[in-house]
């Protein structure tokens, strides 16, 4: 494995990652009309021919 490829493919993954779910995420709650309160989160992260999961939650405030 070579460190350096492996970490900017990485990197530019979870960038694609980040920036399409902060999309998703705004769209729906503009659509969905929602203003006020919080959000649970849950992200399950899977790899493709790989005995691998890896989940992450959290609280989303809409102020």
């Amino acid at each position: 494995m070579n460190d350096e490829t492996f970490n900017m493919s990485l990197r530019k993954f979870l960038k694609q990652v980040g920036v399409t779910s902060q999309q998703a995420l705004e769209t729906h709650v503009r659509t969905a009309g929602l203003s006020d309160g919080t959000l649970t989160a849950k992200v399950v992260l899977t790899l493709e021919g790989q005995e691998f999961e890896h989940v992450v939650t959290g609280k989303i405030d809409l102020g």
